[in-house]
């Protein structure tokens, strides 16, 4: 791009889209919806194992291959952006490494290939695009699975809405509820802030941001509600620094003594807060899967069991064997992104992702006060954090959280001056 070009204002640039663009935009969009699992469920139902059916897998290769071809249009821009998040480059390391110790190293193996092809679509994904285009980009595929799970709710209950486990309580296209409604909490972030960065088409945007709220409320998940309210939280506390100094200093100090009160209420009345969301003290029997988890953990707390087989080898001696015994019944995933960390990577693992985690909020913290992407990524991580306590959704291949983690993370490093040079 020449010099010309980059004074060309930035809303003028935005809405010139030769063929080529749409193409790439077509290709990211793509990548972002395979990974998002929709159409897994509607195609095995409930008694299927993704990680076991070939066909699954096979339908993941077009994502991969998507993320590659992006690569290729933009090579030079791909390193240097990944080379800005030095402790995920650390982090992929230890995954890869960790076939050397795994207790099941062909599937390792395998698993470590699928969280490569996942990761680098979240990396050319963040290379590719402007914050402004970024938003736009993901905001058009939750608005698609925002309508998908509509749809699938109101015309095919029979797969929209759970009859078993929590009757009545919407599940869109996925196996149950919470999965509904923690996808929908992201995305109405993320369409809300798609709405804040493209004016033009803000009630677009905003209409399938209600969409999604809607989707929340009738998945009847207490815990994503909360999340969309502190997303939208975040983003209204983005808009408030950015007002002015005086805002800003009010806004930041009634922040800092919001979470205090909130961390303080958790401390002392946790019983009262679990109460209202309709939850028992165990989170529904995760703090047993912790604890069990742990006591696995403190037999192998430097290398793990290796990355991705721990929920899967189900002989007698694996560690699974013992959690099960110990939890009193048979858990598909740690429920805690940071023990699945330490669990399956060990001390190593764990301190690459902390320090992946903890430069990413660094970014976005220091973004809320100089970038407009904040209005996507702050809310983002917000949500991310929330949900990475109860749920295992941190380095995880074929899923499409790790991959809008990613984007943001390598974005934040990326900005916006560094797409147009390029």
């Amino acid at each position: 791009m020449t010099p010309a070009a980059w004074a060309r204002p930035a809303a003028a640039q935005a809405e010139r889209l030769t063929l080529w663009d749409v193409a790439t935009l077509g290709a990211a969009g793509f990548l972002f919806l395979i990974y998002s699992q929709f159409w897994v469920f509607p195609i095995l139902g409930d008694a299927g194992d993704p990680s076991a059916s070939g066909l699954v897998r096979a339908i993941f290769l077009p994502a991969y291959a998507a993320g590659v071809a992006l690569m290729a249009l933009s090579p030079g821009a791909t390193l240097r952006a990944t080379a800005r998040q030095p402790f995920l480059i650390a982090l992929m390391v230890v995954v890869g490494l960790s076939t050397l110790w795994s207790i099941a190293p062909d599937q390792t193996a395998r698993r470590v290939f699928a969280v490569y092809c996942t990761t680098l679509g979240g990396i050319v994904i963040a290379a590719r695009f402007t914050w402004a285009r970024l938003s736009e980009v993901l905001a058009a595929c939750f608005a698609a699975l925002a309508v998908i799970a509509f749809l699938a709710g109101l015309l095919v209950p029979s797969i929209g809405v759970m009859h078993e486990i929590f009757p009545g309580a919407w599940r869109g296209v996925w196996p149950e509820k919470n999965a509904l409604g923690g996808i929908m909490a992201l995305g109405f972030a993320v369409l809300a802030a798609a709405g804040v960065l493209n004016p033009r088409r803000a009630p677009v945007w905003w209409t399938f941001a209600g969409l999604s709220l809607l989707m929340v409320v009738l998945s009847t998940s207490k815990t994503s509600l909360v999340s969309l309210l502190m997303g939208l939280g975040a983003m209204i506390f983005v808009g408030l620094v950015r007002r002015g100094p005086v805002t800003r200093l009010a806004t930041v100090w009634l922040a800092v003594v919001g979470v205090g009160l909130v961390a303080g209420v958790m401390l002392f009345a946790a019983d009262a807060v679990f109460e209202i969301l309709g939850k028992d003290a165990t989170l529904t029997g995760r703090t047993k899967i912790w604890a069990a988890a742990m006591r696995q953990i403190e037999l192998r707390p430097w290398t793990g069991y290796g990355y991705g087989v721990v929920w899967d080898v189900k002989d007698n001696w694996a560690p699974l064997h013992a959690i099960r015994k110990e939890a009193d019944f048979t858990p598909i995933h740690a429920h805690n992104s940071w023990i699945e960390q330490w669990l399956g990577l060990g001390v190593f693992g764990l301190a690459a992702f902390g320090l992946f985690y903890l430069q990413t909020l660094a970014l976005g913290a220091v973004a809320v006060f100089r970038e407009k992407g904040a209005y996507l990524a702050f809310p983002v991580l917000v949500i991310y954090t929330l949900m990475t306590l109860t749920e295992s959704m941190a380095v995880t291949y074929n899923d499409f959280r790790w991959v809008l983690f990613v984007i943001v993370a390598v974005k934040l490093a990326w900005p916006d001056r560094e797409v147009e040079r390029g």
